[in-house]
Parts: C-alpha cells; structure tokens; sequence
C-alpha cells in the first residue's frame, strides 16, 4: 500500500466528537480548496456511522456550496432524518469558519430481491493492463517540463489507466475532442470486506475525471486554457456490491454545457462487466477573457 493511500485512508477515519458530529482533516498540500471526492467521501462515512450493519447506501445526493479550507478541520453534522423498516434517510451539512460548504442526502436500503435488467453494455475497451500507467501517460503528454515534476512524481491512492485522450491532448489536436471518457481505476491493494468502505472510495474516485469529459468536448484543459470551474452537485447511485480493489471501467459522457454550466454522466462498470454505480454531476465552467 502505498502513502498516498495510506494518507486517504486515514482521512476516512473521521474523529466523533459527539453524537452524529465528526471531524474529518485534509492533506497538508498546498492546495487552494479541498478536494470534492474528499468531502462527499468523508460525508458518506459520516453518515455510514449513524446506520445499522444491515443496511447500505443506495444513492447519494450532494451540493457543493462553498470552496472547503484545506487548513482547517471540517465538521460533519448528521440528521436522522428517516429510520424505516426498509429504508434509512441521512441528511449531513459539512461546517468550516461557521458555515455549510457541503450537504448531503444520502439513503441506506436492507437487501432485497427484486426484478433484475441492465440496459447498458461496458464499453469494448483495452484491458487496464494494456493501458500505461497515469504517470507514463501523463509524462507522454506534459514531457519533463520543471513545473509538473514534483506533481508527477508524488504517489497516488488511485491507479488510473486512461482509455480515451487527456484533456491536455485534446487541447492540442482538435480531432481528439469527445465528449465521452473512459478510464479503468481500482484501489492496489487488498482492501477489508467493507461494503461502506469501498462505496466511500468509488465516491472518492468519481470526482476525478467526470468535469473533464466537459472539458474534452471544447478542448479545454486545466492549466492550459484560460478556464475555471467547480463542481456545483453530485449525484450517486449504488446498484449492486462491487470491490474497488479490483478494476472497475468509469465510462463518461457530457450531454450537454452551456451558460457557465456543463453536466457529466457516469457509469462504473465491474471488471466482469456488471453496471454497479451511476453518477451525474453539474458543475461550473467558465471561460475567462485572456
């Protein structure tokens, strides 16, 4: 397991400070904002410590409202809003300097059976281990230029083997823009038979890439384009028990931008090709005169 992973498994373990109030940390980077797949995960922790063994989380509904300070611990305040027979209703308000930067509905089920169909089909894609690694392939792109370096060379928690063109490619050579990315990502290392755990990285792990399949529509990229953005929503529903130690196919789509707005759609597949989550998110974009 590497540091990377060790650190975001750590932040994961949220402080309880009292009954449903915890108190989760950021990394000491030196970052403007805190991560979004870091609030929403925690949140989801958070929310996982108020409900029965029996029951997992089905869905996921978020707002991003303000940018999080990464200097500071965030509070995370737990509503039971609902304890049913079959269904439980979370609320959570993530707090700093006295404020909501971050809510979160989120709905836990008890297993059932039911009818059963899955419409979509995974995307035909190269095997991940076909794929070179999110470093090989980032340093294919950017090079060795002095200001990537550092950002290149520091380990991840997650290992990533992109499918589909980078944003930065696509900047570079219109006929690379698209509005669909697919990315295979998993977790290198055994992971507990936690079914909130592994639910808490898939919602981690969703925020990485699903803003870019924008981007890659215009040819846009961060750093490279005079553009800014912030995920406005979030949105997540969990359909069957899957291991994020495993490959998984995070198929991407953007349907639709406009008015300083884009929107994403996601779906991760099993490795086995199973549909386990969708996701969609909203988020803000805007291109700023040079």
């Amino acid at each position: 397991m590497n540091e990377a992973l060790k650190e975001l498994l750590d932040l994961l373990d949220l402080e309880q400070i009292e009954l449903d109030i915890y108190r989760g940390r950021s990394p000491k980077e030196r970052i403007q904002r805190v991560f979004g797949g870091q609030v929403a995960a925690q949140a989801l922790v958070a929310a996982g410590r108020t409900v029965p063994g029996d029951r997992n989380v089905h869905s996921l509904h978020a707002y991003f409202i303000r940018p999080g300070d990464p200097a500071i611990p965030i509070v995370y305040n737990v509503e039971r809003v609902r304890d049913g027979r079959s269904f439980t209703t979370r609320r959570v308000v993530a707090v700093q300097h006295g404020k909501a930067i971050f809510t979160m509905s989120a709905s836990f089920h008890v297993t059932e059976k039911g009818v059963e169909h899955q419409a979509a089909a995974m995307p035909q894609v190269p095997a991940p281990e076909e794929l070179p690694t999110f470093q090989e392939r980032m340093r294919e792109v950017l090079g060795d230029a002095p200001q990537w370096k550092e950002w290149l060379s520091r380990p991840r928690p997650v290992d990533a083997r992109y499918v589909t063109p980078l944003t930065w490619e696509a900047h570079r050579d219109p006929e690379l823009r698209g509005a669909e990315t697919n990315v295979w990502f998993r977790y290198d290392t055994d992971l507990p038979d936690d079914p909130l755990l592994h639910v808490v990285l898939a919602a981690y792990a969703s925020d990485f890439t699903l803003v870019d399949t924008v981007l890659l529509t215009h040819g846009l990229a961060w750093g490279a384009s005079n553009v800014s953005g912030a995920s406005l929503d979030h949105a997540m529903w969990f359909h069957r028990p899957f291991r994020v130690d495993d490959w998984m196919l995070y198929a991407q789509e953007s349907p639709w931008s406009g008015a300083a707005r884009g929107l994403a759609r996601g779906q991760m597949f099993t490795h086995s090709g199973e549909l386990a989550v969708s996701v969609v998110q909203e988020a803000m974009i805007r291109v700023l005169e040079p």
